[in-house]
């Protein structure tokens, strides 16, 4: 079989493994990854479910895309946004 890549590399990245709960009493275990490939987002992957998203600050700000992303009721997201608000950092618009 042949495949037509699109693209193909590979980069030391960051991870940061955290867990934490807040007063909703969720248990949010996740996988933070710091790499050059999206701009200054971070690739944020919640360990109990495999749901990953890559969120900079735009998406934080998002009305409804952590619940949608993440399957959180309102309180749930509005913890995962206040603790990601600490982590995430601006956009950064350079080439690669």
């Amino acid at each position: 079989m042949e495949f037509d890549y699109l693209y193909d590399g590979t980069e030391e990245t960051k991870t940061r493994f955290v867990c934490f709960v807040g007063d909703s009493l969720r248990r949010f275990d996740l996988a933070i990854t710091t790499t050059n490939r999206f701009y200054g987002k971070k690739m944020v992957t919640d360990l109990q479910t495999g749901r990953t998203a890559v969120i900079g600050p735009d998406d934080l700000e998002a009305e409804g895309y952590l619940e949608h992303v993440y399957k959180l009721n309102e309180e749930e997201a509005a913890e995962l946004t206040a603790f990601l608000t600490e982590v995430v950092g601006p956009v950064n618009f350079t080439d690669i």
